[in-house]
């Protein structure tokens, strides 16, 4: 069995003529000379480099569609009858204790000086790319009054129009930069914090230096990778004057606009937009750690680390490497991630799937910490979108995963937010949401609550910011029900024995109780007795 379709996909804008296909190649069992189109093979014969790329970029996200073996859905939540963990300290376990509404849903992260979510979820890395960028208003307000932290990602100042170098070609005004932190400051309300990235480009440009001595951050992440491609993040750009302004900056750009050919076709109009690249970081145990050490010299109390789904090899270095850095958050991300602009076989085809890397660095932490070594708080990302989900991440890394990243689950809230605010302006809501109302206070059920929080400055508030509040709720409420089902009333509480492997190759893989042996040593001395 073929696990995705090869060449012909929604995310690259094309489609096979017939219902017939090769699953291997993707190709028409009958493929025509004189086909009209439009496979992805038809589609590069005259636009090439371009159907790489999901598109149209900067209005979308796209993520991968491979049909992996084992994924979280091989995995069940046990209930339990009886039992109650992590009541408050005293209180006896009973029907009128023991309620859904008072699980604790709160998680925290940090080597020392620790940060508090009020749900074990936080944002991916809402970087460079257009869609971040045109819409940062309403995930910055959403995360910031929701309770979690949010992640900036790489290359923010390096494609800001408004950056200004000095003689020393550092950062000295990045006007974008400022934006993204300052609105969600704005709204912060001590909880979460925002984490802003760094790969080579920010590192030589100056970013940590920048946003330390301008806007006093607590925390830094530095970046190795990410589970949608393994090579730097790239965006594309329209204008000829624009991608010059960037290779100017140091960044890769492709197709080299200052190539005559390239500059021809351009004019010509074929050639129509511009890749920017970053570089490949090269890590080292030395380099790591004095990086580590140079930023917590410049202020930071915190510094994370986000990597992607590499091999095993990288997985044993960052646990490694972050332990012993003390580093306060690593998230580890899988394949085959979200993206708001990677290569589409890149995303779909390589890396090692979340599920198996999540089970990989559990054996990895698990090793280290029986080793005397303390392991660092860690987060799991690559798919994720709903209260299951991550309650099921939670489990299977216990007692070492704290929290779960979510990239495009906790950016659809707020395009969802943002829309019906602009269709309520132009009278044009569609029945999916018109049937609730006609106005903001009718349709989202979290308005008024935070009406009342914010009393006049709601009218500030971006509605996008109230979609992802609102579908935070709806996370925190499922969160609860699933807990109190397994009777765990703080996230703490849950272990991997409070999940169940419906498969057997699931089992193999995760280490978790395969269904038909989970607690049977129990049940068999209650039936023996």
């Amino acid at each position: 069995m073929n696990l995705r379709q090869p060449n012909a996909n929604e995310a690259t804008q094309t489609f096979n003529r017939s219902k017939s296909v090769s699953p291997m190649s993707g190709i028409c069992t009958r493929c025509l000379d004189g086909c009209r189109g439009n496979c992805e093979i038809f589609k590069s014969s005259f636009r090439g480099r371009e159907v790489i790329y999901p598109g149209p970029f900067g209005n979308i996200t796209a993520g991968a569609d491979k049909n992996y073996p084992i994924d979280y859905s091989h995995l069940n939540i046990q209930g339990y009858a009886v039992g109650a963990w992590g009541l408050p300290d005293g209180e006896e376990p009973n029907p009128d204790t023991a309620i859904f509404p008072r699980v604790d849903t709160e998680t925290e992260y940090g080597w020392d000086k620790k940060v508090r979510l009020k749900v074990p979820i936080f944002t991916g890395a809402l970087g460079s790319t257009e869609i971040a960028r045109k819409n940062w208003e309403h995930f910055a307000a959403g995360a910031a009054i929701s309770g979690i932290t949010l992640v900036c990602g790489e290359n923010v100042c390096g494609i800001d129009p408004g950056l200004v170098l000095d003689s020393s070609k550092k950062i000295k005004k990045s006007p974008e930069m400022d934006r993204r932190i300052e609105t969600y400051k704005k709204y912060q309300e001590g909880y979460g914090e925002i984490l802003v990235q760094m790969n080579v480009e920010d590192t030589r440009l100056g970013v940590a230096e920048y946003v330390s001595s301008k806007h006093d951050l607590d925390t830094i992440e530095l970046k190795w990778g990410q589970g949608a491609k393994c090579i730097g993040g790239e965006i594309k750009v329209n204008s000829i004057e624009r991608a010059i302004e960037l290779k100017k900056r140091g960044y890769i750009v492709t197709p080299d606009p200052t190539d005559p050919a390239v500059k021809a076709a351009y004019t010509d109009g074929a050639i129509k937009e511009f890749e920017r690249h970053s570089r490949l970081g090269f890590v080292t145990k030395e380099g790591f750690s004095a990086e580590v050490d140079r930023l917590r010299d410049l202020g930071f109390k915190r510094v994370t680390l986000k990597t992607g789904a590499y091999s095993m090899v990288e997985v044993a270095m960052a646990l490694k490497y972050c332990s012993e850095a003390k580093i306060d958050l690593l998230t580890i991300d899988g394949a085959p991630g979200g993206t708001g602009m990677s290569p589409w076989p890149m995303m779909e085809e390589w890396g090692i799937p979340t599920f198996y890397l999540q089970s990989l660095a559990y054996e990895f932490a698990e090793k280290l910490s029986n080793k005397g070594m303390r392991v660092p708080d860690l987060a799991m990302a690559g798919g994720f979108s709903s209260e299951d989900g991550v309650y099921k991440a939670l489990a299977m890394g216990s007692p070492y995963f704290k929290a779960v990243c979510m990239g495009r689950a906790l950016m659809i809230p707020g395009f969802v937010g943002k829309n019906i605010g602009k269709w309520i302006s132009e009278n044009d809501l569609p029945k999916t949401v018109s049937e609730f109302g006609s106005k903001p206070e009718e349709i989202f059920v979290c308005y008024e609550e935070l009406a009342q929080r914010f009393g006049d400055d709601m009218k500030n508030l971006p509605l996008g910011a109230v979609g992802i509040y609102t579908y935070a709720q709806k996370f925190k409420t499922g969160l609860q029900q699933l807990m109190a089902g397994s009777r765990r009333f703080r996230i703490s509480t849950i272990t991997r024995n409070d999940i169940m492997a419906l498969t057997e190759e699931a089992s193999k893989i995760s280490g978790i109780p395969y269904v038909m042996n989970a607690y049977r040593d129990a049940a068999e001395a209650i039936l023996d007795e």
